[in-house]
């Protein structure tokens, strides 16, 4: 069983990668131990960050006191991003670490499957093709098994196909079918070699008034089958309500602009009973499960130590529990339990270095370093209690050194250290372990089955301190970390990142050839360490020419970049392909390129991905229009722009004023701006007089949120939630003699073809006659969308509003996105 208890320390120890160490007050410590008296768990499940109902994962940890799982079938990949450009994999890292933090505030543990948010999805039916039923099933079932949840709670129902997101409806029916066959050896045995089958007690749905249409409909609604939980409590002892705890986490969710105000007083929360054993008492979720200590074999005489632990806790001095939770953490090393035995020797050791305020770290003196390479550690222990403890062996992993050396840890002293530990040759780059190898478009590949489920990157360069207590020796832990101090932020802690010897990165994501003539590619090289000297070339195909052959290199120090410039002849027929940077050093070759996500709310995260760029010989003509572009909610349509050969400055909204535009042709609005950008509101109508001194203005698509001003458009126009979410739907042209489908390139239903995720978005429904639409289409079963792209002739110039997801389309390379926004920008001439 030596993966299973892997895995609950996992979940138990997310809480402290790369953070500052945990400081717990007396108040905390009590409720850690309340909790630890408490053997019972609940799995919530729904589809993305941002489904779970944090109001009811806060009450079930913080006031249940039960171990309380979300887990998220995707990652939120398919999303768009308020707080940058980083869309797809990148999207989802941000996501995966806000998920985490808010479990960090709401007492959850996160868990996600291998499933792939690719999009906007309307039914079912359409998620679980593109999506593996049978793996997400099976990642289901895997982490019902490792968790063993008493019970599972489903965000969605499951019963009302086409009534939300696909991806919604498919969390719910696969976790209603995973509830019946957790439980059977036969299915998807290969698990049962690291964890056993399990069978949750009873599976619910968290419904709500908004799945009956209306508060009145839910008012009047039969509830005899549901449950109530009075989720409105306010913790003296905090000073916070359950649901402004909820709202702290909740807000964690910023890419998504999910900031939510807490509220206070009686709030309920109802949950309708699926199947299992029914409810005696419909309060309890728990009724009838045991979630004593007894419920384990030898477990009696420890929860009546922990009883008497938690009701003589003494706020003034915690450390006067120490003894008795040392003697209950032994006690527990005994239990034949591993599941439970793994989870409460983690909470206990959480504890007792709380009552102790014993303070244990591992801090190198780089945030990054290479496999092979030996890094400086500074140790630190100190006991600031008066319990005598030793500190006996420090072992360091993955380098399994042992430094051996019983030291006396007295009152409030600090012991410290510095050691040398060579990392491995063989060291494993640091990188969402999700992302290490190729997938489908709806599912990530990952290979060892150990990994599944779990939330956060896998770090292995850690310091286990044997720290000796009344004769019991305890292990603790620790991720080695880097820290800093920040002149305004104060201490920083960032993880180690291990990386290679030297990456990779092209200056542009898409490189447009519009023409035979060559074009310059520029391509940065940075050493993660010092004394880097090597050789960098670019593969393309034989239809293409790259000189020189190769550039040779040399850099210093580590973090230092150097530029290589290549030139490239694109082929004489219209293609698509992918080139590559390979880095040669050593006799080794390296082609990843490291991405720093680095935002104030989330621990700083690092992305290896293949260092290669996509290069179009396109027949496209576009003219000489100069562009001023407002960015909104985030996106790289700007830069997609500048490779069309366009000069486009990106302009501040408080720059916008009529003698500032008056040198530009076109105006065009990043993606969501008249949600994000308050000061459009102000400037609308020297925009709108841009327009009618003859020039163009071009709104990409905003959502049906609150909208700055209600004054976007100089004609009435309604955004609604209307999407085309196939990528291949067919395309109707609604006025094929329009000069935007013509000139100057004639557009035809294969600048359609290979579109990504979708076609667009949040189209508007009803719009001013003075609008004319130029496309429709509409995914299967679905009466036709005819908003994706509206035109309008205001006085003397040209408005545009467009759904269209350009900003998708252009940054993977979509030739016909490029050709159609060229005629966009050209309407004018």
């Amino acid at each position: 069983m030596k993966h299973f208890i892997l895995f609950s320390l996992l979940i138990l120890s997310l809480k402290g990668i790369a953070q500052q160490p945990a400081k717990p007050n007396a108040v905390e410590l009590y409720s850690q131990i309340q909790k630890l008296n408490f053997l019972g768990s609940v799995l919530y499940i729904a589809a993305h960050p941002d489904d779970e109902n944090t109001r009811l994962i806060a009450y079930l940890s913080n006031d249940v006191k039960a171990q309380t799982g979300y887990l998220s079938l995707t990652r939120g990949d398919g999303g768009q991003n308020l707080i940058g450009p980083e869309l797809r994999e990148q999207l989802g890292v941000i996501r995966t670490q806000e998920l985490i933090e808010a479990r960090k505030i709401d007492g959850g543990v996160q868990f996600f499957s291998r499933a792939n948010d690719f999009g906007f999805s309307k039914n079912p039916d359409e998620t679980l093709q593109i999506w593996d039923k049978e793996q997400v099933l099976s990642d289901i079932i895997w982490v019902i098994r490792k968790f063993q949840p008493d019970v599972i709670i489903n965000r969605f129902d499951h019963r009302s196909p086409g009534t939300t997101h696909g991806h919604h409806t498919s969390s719910a029916m696969l976790s209603y079918e995973a509830f019946d066959k957790v439980n059977d050896a036969t299915v998807f045995p290969n698990q049962l070699q690291s964890t056993t089958t399990w069978q949750p007690k009873r599976l619910f749905f968290n419904t709500s008034w908004w799945f009956y249409g209306s508060k009145e409909k839910f008012e009047a609604a039969d509830k005899s089958n549901l449950s109530k939980l009075q989720i409105g409590t306010y913790y003296q002892s905090l000073g916070k309500s359950n649901q402004e705890i909820a709202a702290l986490s909740r807000s964690r969710h910023q890419s998504q602009g999910f900031g939510s105000t807490g509220t206070r007083g009686e709030e309920d929360e109802y949950l309708e009973f699926l199947k299992g054993d029914a409810l005696k008492d419909k309060t309890n979720i728990f009724d009838g499960i045991d979630t004593s200590w007894n419920r384990v074999k030898g477990g009696k005489a420890i929860g009546d130590i922990l009883s008497n632990t938690e009701k003589n806790f003494d706020f003034k001095n915690p450390a006067a529990s120490i003894p008795e939770l040392v003697k209950a953490y032994d006690l527990i090393q005994k239990l034949d339990d591993d599941h439970w035995k793994a989870i409460k020797s983690e909470e206990i050791k959480k504890i007792v270095a709380g009552c102790a305020g014993l303070y244990l770290e591992a801090v190198t003196e780089n945030q990054e370093a290479t496999p092979g390479s030996a890094i400086k550690i500074k140790l630190e222990a100190i006991n600031r209690s008066t319990v005598k403890m030793n500190l006996n062996t420090v072992q360091t992993f993955p380098s399994s050194m042992t430094i051996q050396s019983v030291t006396e840890l007295t009152n409030n002293k600090s012991i410290t250290r510095n050691i040398d530990v060579e990392l491995p040759n063989d060291e494993q780059f640091t990188n969402a372990y999700w992302l290490n190898q190729k997938g489908t478009e709806g599912m990530y590949r990952v290979d060892n089955q150990e990994n599944i489920g779990k939330a956060d990157v896998l770090r292995n360069v850690k310091v286990i301190f044997m720290i000796e207590i009344n004769g019991v020796t305890i292990p603790f832990e620790r991720n080695v970390v880097y820290k800093y101090n920040d002149d305004v932020k104060g201490e920083v802690y960032q993880p180690l990142d291990i990386i290679p010897a030297v990456t990779s990165a092209f200056a542009e994501k898409v490189y447009i050839f519009n023409s035979d003539r060559d074009k310059t590619v520029t391509v940065k090289v940075k050493a993660g360490k010092d004394a880097v000297n090597g050789n960098i070339k670019l593969d393309v195909p034989e239809s293409w020419e790259v000189s020189p052959t190769e550039i040779p290199f040399s850099i210093d120090k580590k973090g230092q970049e150097v530029v290589a410039v290549f030139s490239i002849s694109p082929s004489e027929e219209a293609s698509e392909i992918s080139i590559k940077s390979i880095v040669s050093v050593d006799g080794k070759t390296f082609d990843q390129n490291k991405i720093d996500i680095n935002y104030p709310h989330i621990y700083k995260q690092m992305v290896l991905k293949p260092a290669e760029a996509k290069a179009i010989r396109l027949k496209i003509k576009t003219k000489s229009e100069k562009i001023a572009y407002i960015m909104g909610a985030g996106d790289e349509v700007s830069k997609s722009l500048t490779q069309m050969g366009y000069e486009v400055d990106i302009i501040k909204p408080e720059e916008i004023s009529t003698e500032k535009l008056v040198s530009y042709d076109v105006v065009m609005t990043g993606i969501r701006a008249y949600n994000t950008v308050n000061a459009l509101a102000f400037k609308q109508n020297i925009l709108l007089d841009f327009v009618k001194n003859g020039k163009t203005m071009i709104v990409q698509y905003n959502t049906t949120d609150d909208l700055v001003t209600k004054d976007m458009s100089p004609f009435p126009l309604k955004i609604s939630r209307d999407r085309v979410t196939e990528e291949n739907a067919e395309v109707r042209f609604l006025a094929a003699n329009h000069r935007v489908l013509n000139y100057p390139n004639k557009i035809t239903t294969e600048d359609f073809k290979g579109w990504k995720q979708e076609q667009g978005l949040y189209y508007p429904s009803e719009w001013d006659a003075a609008f004319t639409p130029i496309l429709s289409s509409n995914d299967k079963g679905e009466k036709p969308k005819n908003g994706a792209l509206l035109i309008a002739k205001y006085d003397k110039g040209n408005y545009v509003y467009t759904g269209l997801s350009f900003f998708r389309e252009l940054p993977e390379g979509v030739s016909g996105a490029f050709r159609l926004l060229a005629n966009i920008i050209a309407i004018g001439k």
